[in-house]
């Protein structure tokens, strides 16, 4: 049989055989299924280098790469696996948290980081003494395990022990020093990783106080200028500015200058919605809750 390729689709080739009879040729192109592969991880990756807490968009994509495509995504399975588990905890998918689960304990049954996993499917399904213990095990392990640390109080705020969860967390927060000498020398390693700026403002601005809220600001600031991408950077540049401005400490320029950085912030985060919501209902939705939230959290100048 002659064939002659006369037009080529996704999935198909049409040809004409010697009788000029048309043909339908079904044949797979692996490049369009690889390049689909890698844009699927690649948003899986951006997400969670970002720490977006888009749940229902991870198990989506995330599912269809574990189900699909596993033996194709090599070592980076692993932290797939555990992306989409704990974005399965978020949509109330049990199924497949615990199949993600399984394949995690399979391939590293002793690891501090899978048990704490598995106690936060204990904590989703409301079994907080389960939870609890498996913690404080990998606690006797590890003392230094912070990971552990939050989780338990997590639990206590879960079972409304505010003020047992509010004395856990002040001595949790001590750590906070330590937390941000070790970014500090990660950052003189390696200036130009918006993810070390971004992550040391977060921990100054948890310290609290004007002169970490300055310092966070500014580290906001840097991280949106190695990325100006990063929407974590956006939102943290936005509070610390609106706090330092909404401080009776701060002089009447200082405030001023504060209020202009907080408005930037906002203009540049309403955009970016508009810009990723362009023509969608839903997400124009989304942009009207964020201006509201914005508005709402509005600083002035009186």
């Amino acid at each position: 049989m002659r064939k002659i390729n006369i037009e080529s689709t996704l999935y198909s080739q049409l040809i004409i055989d010697d009788e000029n009879k048309l043909v339908i040729k079904f044949q797979p192109k692996t490049n369009v299924f690889l390049y689909c592969i890698s844009e699927m991880r690649d948003k899986l990756r951006k997400w969670r280098e970002e720490n977006y807490r888009n749940s229902e968009q991870i198990v989506d994509v995330g599912e269809e790469l574990i189900n699909e495509h596993a033996s194709k995504l090599g070592d980076d399975i692993w932290i797939i696996y555990e992306q989409v588990m704990i974005a399965a905890l978020d949509c109330s998918r049990d199924d497949l948290a615990w199949s993600c689960l399984q394949e995690l304990k399979r391939q590293f049954p002793d690891s501090h980081r899978v048990k704490r996993l598995a106690g936060m499917r204990l904590e989703a399904l409301e079994r907080y003494e389960d939870a609890n213990k498996l913690y404080d095990s990998i606690l006797q392990d590890d003392p230094t395990n912070t990971a552990a640390r939050k989780r338990k109080i997590s639990i206590l705020r879960a079972q409304g022990k505010s003020s047992e969860a509010i004395r856990e967390l002040n001595e949790y927060l001590e750590h906070y020093a330590k937390a941000a000498f070790c970014l500090e020398e990660l950052m003189m390693t390696n200036p130009h990783n918006h993810l070390y700026c971004e992550q040391y403002a977060e921990v100054k601005y948890t310290q609290g106080g004007l002169e970490n809220l300055e310092l966070a600001r500014k580290y906001f600031a840097q991280a949106l200028k190695l990325n100006n991408r990063n929407m974590r950077a956006l939102f943290g540049l936005y509070m610390s500015a609106s706090h330092i401005a909404a401080s009776p400490k701060v002089s009447a320029k200082v405030k001023k200058d504060n209020v202009k950085y907080a408005a930037w912030a906002t203009s540049q985060i309403s955009r970016a919605y508009q810009m990723a919501g362009r023509g969608k209902k839903e997400n124009k939705c989304s942009v009207k809750a964020v201006e509201e939230m914005l508005e709402s959290m509005q600083i002035t100048m009186s």
